[in-house]
């Protein structure tokens, strides 16, 4: 076989229409602002309100920061090559951003079954929320989901690269994905494809059993809520979450947990972009903004910045009349 020492790769994208390009870079441009935004405010917020001091905003915060890592892995370098026009990536720059989109992405389905299990808790055994779900046990959650999410993909990262590539260093997508990016490697590729079965299945199908079986039993115990608006209240925020972990769990399962293998790249990068773009900028306003508590407390920052300027505004002017007083004298 041919086998060459690759420098950098080419990536096929989206188009080579370049207007549809500057269109599309504005286009991620906007919504990648709107993803760091929102989830930086998340993290602020809950590291500064009193009253967001709870296991469920302590997952929210590490959430948001994986959402912006997660991202960020992928469409900064996206947005570069719309901007320019080059499609390049190095070879390095190519494995790295192999190795933090898996790691990112699967520590945050782990981090989303915690979640799952955080409001099973609260809902399901409210007289034991603050006792199982302690400090340290949070910590020790968040922990284990950053943990599995490194081992799980390292390894396939350290043996995805022992392989040699085959002479072409196209890549039909827009990032680094692991399908497009295998079907370059020489040499027998099935263990590779197995453990990256595997692997997907674990933590995919695994974490939405858990996932599924935890908002079960909170619908199970919200039917059982005698009042017609609390049952709604719950009903209303329970389906939100659904829904993001609807998209998200099925994106995912549709690219990487499929043991046949067809060529359906265009559909893969529609699923792609929905999963790297669309699921990051819906969390921020379905977990955390549409919440009252959050709302209250970005109303209360507000007030309090509003109110600090116009005090500092007023010791300027006093100050100020001051000196001109005392000059006058």
């Amino acid at each position: 076989m041919n086998q060459t020492k690759i420098k950098e790769f080419l990536l096929l994208g989206f188009t080579e229409n370049r207007k549809l390009e500057i269109f599309l870079f504005t286009l991620f441009f906007i919504m990648y602002f709107m993803i760091i935004t929102g989830n930086l405010l998340i993290i602020v917020i809950t590291l500064t309100d009193i009253n967001l001091q709870t296991p469920m905003y302590f997952f929210l915060r590490n959430y948001a920061i994986l959402e912006i890592g997660y991202t960020t892995a992928v469409i900064p370098k996206v947005l570069i090559n719309l901007a320019s026009g080059r499609k390049t990536i190095s070879f390095v720059g190519c494995i790295s951003q192999f190795f933090l989109y898996f790691f990112l992405g699967t520590t945050d389905f782990f981090l989303l079954t915690v979640m799952s299990f955080d409001r099973y808790v609260a809902i399901c055994h409210p007289l034991w929320y603050t006792t199982i779900m302690n400090d340290h046990f949070c910590m020790l959650l968040v922990l284990l989901s950053w943990i599995g999410g490194f081992i799980l993909i390292f390894g396939q990262t350290m043996h995805f690269v022992q392989f040699p590539f085959c002479g072409s260093n196209v890549i039909n997508h827009f990032f680094c994905d692991n399908s497009p990016l295998r079907k370059l490697l020489c040499g027998d590729t099935k263990i590779l494809e197995l453990i990256s079965f595997l692997a997907a299945v674990f933590s995919l199908l695994g974490t939405l059993a858990i996932t599924i079986v935890s908002y079960a039993k909170i619908i199970f115990t919200v039917l059982r809520i005698p009042t017609a608006a609390g049952r709604q209240k719950t009903f209303s925020t329970c389906a939100a979450h659904i829904i993001v972990v609807s998209i998200t769990y099925g994106s995912c399962i549709s690219m990487y947990v499929n043991p046949v293998q067809y060529d359906g790249q265009n559909f893969n990068k529609a699923v792609a972009v929905l999963n790297n773009v669309v699921c990051p900028l819906m969390t921020p306003f379905v977990y955390s903004l549409r919440n009252k508590q959050v709302q209250n407390a970005l109303k209360d920052a507000f007030v309090c910045k509003m109110v600090s300027c116009k005090m500092q505004s007023v010791s300027w002017r006093w100050k100020g009349e001051s000196k001109e007083e005392h000059r006058l004298r």
